[in-house]
């Protein structure tokens, strides 16, 4: 069989249709750019009050918004200074946070699928008095939630009774952390989908330690442990879709209690290797 050639005027007819297909494209995508312009500006300030309702919702909390962008295309919303605060019966609870960059879905698609696919958080302060203020009712609204969390410059405070009343007020200091898929029924939730972080746990007595948590391994380093690291592996407690606040935080107080015991044995261990010798 030999080659079919087209004649010239189905050639040109081809080259009209084609034209004419991206002329209606780009039209379309034209009006449909214009279109989230206006939507941009309509719904730049209600999605700033949602998100303040959607965090004091979890938080139980007042919270506000200074200022917030959004960018429908580009597929942004970016926030600056978000404060929550709580004062009652059941304790206190003061959230501060600098800024905070969730990555939607771009051209528009943020109107349909309203996660973030990384929240980006920096310079965040937290405050607490009581692990009660996340054992209340369920939240009216559903909690914020993201693909991937990136934390920077963070800084959780826990009174004494908070969380370990025999051990005094706890400061953790967030260098850096990277985080999975999370839920935020509460603002400790990324504990549970931590893939690596560069912290600094400030215990009572000015103990200081370093922490490291990368692939499943935790370091730690400092006063109680010396300058070489102690490692040792860490299985993250399963979060389950079916947990509420409550239930997600006894899994991290008891992670917490059973990393604090291995480590408290691999150091007695470790000493008691060194008197002995080999």
């Amino acid at each position: 069989m030999g080659l079919q050639i087209h004649r010239p005027e189905r050639v040109q007819h081809y080259v009209a249709v084609l034209r004419r297909a991206l002329l209606i494209g780009s039209g379309g995508l034209a009006v449909w750019l214009v279109a989230l312009a206006i939507c941009n500006c309509a719904l730049e300030g209600h999605t700033v009050d949602r998100v303040a309702d959607r965090i004091g919702d979890t938080l139980q909390a007042t919270t506000a918004i200074d200022a917030g962008d959004l960018a429908l295309v580009r597929g942004r919303l970016a926030l600056e200074r978000i404060t929550s605060r709580r004062d009652d019966l059941v304790g206190k609870l003061a959230l501060d946070v600098a800024q905070v960059r969730c990555e939607l879905r771009p051209l528009g698609l943020a109107l349909v699928d309203r996660n973030c696919r990384e929240l980006a958080i920096r310079g965040l302060r937290l405050e607490m008095s009581s692990a009660a203020l996340f054992q209340l009712r369920r939240p009216k609204r559903p909690p914020i939630r993201a693909e991937r969390v990136v934390i920077e410059d963070a800084e959780l405070v826990a009174a004494p009774s908070a969380f370990l009343p025999n051990l005094g007020q706890v400061r953790i200091r967030i260098e850096r952390a990277v985080v999975g898929p999370t839920v935020f029924r509460t603002p400790l939730s990324f504990v549970l989908h931590l893939r690596e972080l560069r912290a600094h746990l400030e215990l009572p007595a000015g103990v200081t330690l370093q922490l490291g948590y990368e692939r499943g391994e935790l370091s730690v380093s400092g006063s109680l442990f010396g300058s070489t690291p102690v490692r040792i592996p860490v299985t993250l407690p399963v979060a389950d879709a079916a947990d509420d606040a409550r239930t997600e935080l006894d899994k991290i107080m008891r992670l917490g209690r059973e990393l604090a015991e291995q480590l408290v044995a691999r150091r007695a261990s470790d000493w008691l290797r060194s008197k002995l010798g080999p």
